[in-house]
């Protein structure tokens, strides 16, 4: 089958695959929107327990004062309690979960030896309403023997994004790219609502998992979509800016958190941003891979015709055009059947067996799975870690975005230039590097530090966005959506090991760089032994993907033949 012919006659991104393209990349948006959203949905501030309410005076180390809000911007845990005095002359030490009352105290100090009845908070808190209004965590009160429950919030959210990514990957490529796309789409901004109305913890808990889901499913389908309508000549550049609308999303988290200091307004602004696209997303054709693949010819003679209009070219080009020659008797019988019939095709069900049906194939699906998973794992322990850079937390999150799109434009020239498996490779190592490297500097050297963090974090990037690429030309039709599913679900597993990677931090601090950089180094040389598919055509049999690697070895070593005569 040779339908990458269609991008030749009607061309490899014209009006209509561009209209197409910016449509489904301005949802992918939202994509990013959700995956990062939490960051400020459980946002604990500062808080202290509740003292008596009459309150004098307040001491805090050196500081006095007659308002517990006056500190609490300052208040960290750690670093000593507040102590308060009433107008009854009783003296209490209020700190995170605790509080205490001083007996018979003589003076109003700071230090006591004396008597002191300690007692928990149960839940009466003060919240320092400085940064955030309200959030999920002041909501719930989920602090002090609650607080597990606000930091499962993500690690949830990222278990519905791997069990997406596996189902909605396999549904694809069973009932069409479109179907789920308008699904994911509506189901994104449905959940996203709801989540804002939730009345307990616990259902906020169900939807924002349903909403990872369907997230995840739409960012999964949404690459294979692109890549199956743009030809080879812009098929890296469409594919590596779907990455940037994520990083988009990022940005457009930080900027409302920035102006909306209330969780469920901040949740429904969010959920709205990408609205719009509900509006036409029922427009959109499936893609000619998918119609051959599953022999509706008649439907890929339409769809022709309809871009040939569009784009205002003339259709010359025919279904049974795509079918390699001793297809080609059969394509046309099929072509003249009656409209409402369906073409009598026996079709197999395909399922992940297939990515490992031959000894190539199944190293080629190792390799790949473990590049989305450290893709995904440093990825997130260098976001993660960012957060400890100081400042304000609004601009970093933006940054963290911001630093994104230079990777994925080097990305875009280095895939052109020299190749999918010479740009991932060497980006894989360079982030290894760099988190060795953090190893070894100097702890009160911090710029170099953040220097060499940004620099890894750029570097697994490059690797992070060209795999989607790279896994869409190296599968095939028929199993195109389930690996780039698959490889999304290992990703998961390596966001969901994220945050545990970074606690190892309180083991020693150099811990989670050290992980990270290792198996960073480990999976790029085995990145060289990937097959490349630079300038290589889709493939659609898994025949053809078989032959990918060993085409590839026939050559070189016949070249090496040539050289020795």
């Amino acid at each position: 089958m040779t339908v990458e012919r269609i991008f030749d006659e009607l061309g490899h991104f014209n009006r209509f695959q561009a209209c197409l393209y910016f449509a489904a990349v301005f949802q992918a948006t939202s994509c990013g929107i959700h995956y990062l959203s939490s960051v400020f949905l459980v946002e604990t501030p500062n808080f202290v327990c509740s003292g008596p309410s009459n309150i004098t005076e307040v001491l805090y180390g050196n500081l006095s004062g007659s308002s517990l809000e006056d500190f609490l911007p300052d208040f960290k845990s750690g670093t000593g309690p507040m102590v308060v005095r009433t107008a009854e002359g009783e003296q209490w030490e209020l700190s995170r979960c605790h509080f205490a009352q001083r007996i018979n105290p003589t003076d109003f100090t700071y230090d006591f030896d004396g008597i002191k009845t300690v007692r928990a908070c149960n839940g009466k808190l003060v919240y320092d309403h400085t940064e955030v209004e309200q959030s999920v965590v002041t909501e719930w009160d989920l602090v002090c023997d609650k607080e597990w429950l606000a930091k499962l919030c993500q690690p949830t959210f990222m278990l519905g994004v791997l069990i997406g990514a596996l189902v909605f990957g396999d549904l694809a490529d069973r009932v069409g790219r479109v179907k789920i796309l308008m699904c994911t789409s509506i189901c994104q901004f449905g959940f996203g609502v709801a989540v804002a109305f939730s009345g307990n913890y616990y259902f906020f808990m169900v939807l924002r998992f349903l909403l990872a889901m369907v997230s995840s499913g739409y960012l999964v389908v949404v690459f294979v979509y692109v890549t199956e309508f743009t030809g080879i000549k812009v098929r890296t550049w469409t594919s590596m800016h779907v990455h940037a609308a994520f990083a988009v999303g990022i940005m457009v988290v930080a900027l409302t958190g920035y102006l909306v200091r209330v969780w469920w307004i901040y949740q429904i602004i969010l959920s709205i941003c990408t609205s719009p696209f509900l509006l036409f997303c029922w427009k959109f054709p499936e893609t000619p891979f998918y119609l051959m693949a599953k022999g509706r010819y008649r439907d890929t003679q339409t769809l022709l015709d309809k871009i040939a209009r569009f784009n205002g070219l003339e259709c010359s080009l025919k279904a049974e055009d795509l079918l390699e020659p001793k297809e080609r008797e059969n394509g046309s019988a099929l072509l003249e059947q009656e409209k409402g019939e369906r073409p009598a095709k026996a079709e197999k069900k395909m399922s992940i067996l297939d990515l490992f049906r031959s000894w190539r194939m199944a190293g080629r699906t190792c390799t790949v799975w473990a590049i989305w998973f450290i893709g995904s794992l440093g990825y997130y322990v260098f976001s993660l870690g960012s957060v400890n850079l100081g400042g304000n937390q609004y601009m970093n999150l933006f940054l963290a975005g911001a630093v994104e799109l230079p990777s994925y434009l080097v990305g875009c020239f280095a895939m052109d230039r020299i190749g999918r498996k010479k740009t991932c490779a060497p980006a894989l190592l360079l982030a290894g590097v760099a988190c060795m490297l953090i190893i070894v500097v100097p702890p009160d050297i911090k710029v170099l530090a953040i220097v060499l963090s940004m620099t890894g974090k750029f570097a697994i990037a490059i690797a992070f966005g060209l795999i989607y690429l790279y896994t869409c030309e190296l599968y095939p039709t028929t199993i195109r959506s389930l690996a780039v599913g698959s490889g999304s679900m290992m990703c998961r597993v390596g966001s969901v090991i994220a945050p545990f990677c970074v606690y190892l931090a309180d083991v020693w601090v150099y811990l989670p760089q050290l992980i990270v950089g290792i198996l960073a180094f480990i999976i790029g040389v085995l990145t060289l032994l990937l097959p490349e598919t630079l300038g290589k055509p889709l493939t659609t049999t898994l025949e053809e993907a078989e032959a990918l690697g060993s085409k590839k070895k026939d050559g070189m070593e016949m070249n090496q033949c040539e050289a020795k005569a």
